[in-house]
């Protein structure tokens, strides 16, 4: 679905919707009593009132949950989410491929909180399916320029020092739909190759330099994975030398899930999925980029010149709104909290605007702790919608000034062959009737 930018015209401004920071000084009671004043108003507007003549049967009958005896300690063992909450989980989208062992599944990141999201939410992407295997049998070896060469168990890894620390990881192929003109209904299947988590694990120039490491002749590293697909990549000798290349057991505070790489994988933060290796058996140490098949046939683009983009790992700043995002309904008119993730491959999230004309105007999000560097950061916004027609956007600033594109500035560089990498502003229009739905502005 495409959206003509003709329509714009008819679009409330953004100085009219947004809540002006000095009405907040103004309002009694700051920003509290201006949000309940603009709840109050929608009421009145709708003829609601905030209680019923003769009281809520929720609050004066007391259900059985306040009566009776609750269930005994979980039984099984590993808790569970709740079953209203059934409908939150990861889904495949019926648009790519079907194949079992070639799959994607995608987080729901518009019913999602804060930053983390819950390993049993995290996204999939799996070239020849998941394995759990038995640690007790899983080795990590090093070789090439090394001058010992090293045969890691599970065990001896988990005796070294270890460090946890928050990433985000985001496929390549994220919002890659959207590069052939395809509006997908909702922020899970455009944006929801997206996944946070703190990671645990060693650092991998610890590993190097037990191994004895030639740091001078070795400029790059392979990783190869234990998986069917033999999934291979380079690494920079330069991200890792940094010690933020993890060979990661952990997540979120257990071990990882077996379709997250169990028991061993590598973590790249900022860069691109398919370079965090999952199954992790090997690390080669080497002087030139190895030129795997995933990274000379796969994981590229064709730029309009004609020639191939490849070895472009890192992932640019990037954000979008989850709520209110494609296939959700806003009730009515009033008060709205537009929140959603930032993020950049290359640092801090600096500073997200948002627009509710389409990008015409812009104002400051407010930033939600923590900022880490390489990590989702939510951001929102306070808002009173109207009820006219309104395209919501987010643009990102990195802390290195990158400027997250508009759909037309990228597709200017990057042509319209691509499938990885792009970034562009998301947009949402809200219709006058509340529901939300994925349009690209030409």
């Amino acid at each position: 679905m495409s959206f003509d930018a003709t329509r714009l015209g008819r679009l409330a401004r953004a100085p009219e919707n947004f809540i002006d920071t000095r009405a907040l000084a103004q309002a009694p009671g700051g920003r509290r009593g201006f949000i309940r004043g603009a709840f109050a108003a929608a009421l009145v507007a709708t003829g609601a009132r905030a209680m019923a003549a003769d009281g809520d049967p929720n609050i004066l009958q007391l259900p059985e949950h306040s009566t009776g005896l609750g269930n005994p300690v979980a039984q099984e063992g590993y808790g569970k989410p709740s079953k209203y909450e059934a409908n939150v989980q990861r889904r495949q989208s019926p648009g790519l491929t079907q194949t079992k062992q070639a799959s994607v599944s995608f987080a729901p990141l518009q019913s999602m909180f804060g930053i983390v999201t819950p390993s049993g939410l995290h996204f999939e992407r799996h070239h020849q399916g998941w394995w759990d295997i038995d640690p007790s049998k899983h080795r990590l070896m090093l070789n090439g320029l090394v001058r010992r060469p090293m045969v890691f168990t599970m065990d001896e890894l988990m005796r070294l020092p270890a460090v946890s620390r928050f990433h985000f990881i985001e496929c390549g192929a994220n919002t890659g739909m959207e590069w052939g003109n395809v509006a997908v209904p909702t922020c899970q299947y455009t944006h929801g190759m997206l996944s946070c988590s703190e990671f645990t694990g060693v650092p991998l120039i610890t590993l190097l330099e037990m191994a004895g490491a030639d740091l001078k002749a070795g400029k790059f590293v392979l990783a190869e994975g234990a998986d069917g697909s033999s999934m291979t990549r380079t690494i920079p000798m330069s991200l890792i030398l940094s010690g933020e290349v993890l060979v990661a057991y952990g997540q979120n505070g257990e071990m990882l899930r077996p379709e997250n790489g169990y028991p061993l994988r590598l973590v790249v933060p900022g860069i691109q999925g398919v370079s965090w290796i999952k199954y992790l058996r090997r690390i080669e140490l080497g002087d030139k980029p190895y030129g795997t098949k995933d990274e000379v046939l796969h994981y590229v683009d064709l730029m309009p010149d004609g020639t191939h983009r490849q070895y472009s790992g890192i992932q640019e700043c990037k954000s979008v709104v989850t709520t209110p995002s494609g296939g959700q309904t806003l009730l009515d008119k009033g008060f709205y909290s537009i929140t959603g993730l930032a993020w950049s491959g290359r640092g801090k999230v600096k500073r997200v605007d948002v627009s509710v004309d389409g990008g015409r105007n812009w104002r400051t999000a407010r930033l939600e702790s923590p900022v880490l560097g390489k990590c989702l950061t939510r951001f929102s916004m306070d808002w009173v919608w109207n009820g006219q027609p309104t395209v919501i956007q987010s643009r990102a600033i990195d802390d290195t000034g990158y400027v997250q594109p508009t759909r037309a500035q990228l597709r200017e560089v990057r042509g319209t062959r691509s499938i990885y990498h792009n970034n562009a502003i998301q947009s949402w229009l809200v219709e006058p009737g509340g529901e939300v739905k994925n349009v690209q502005l030409t």
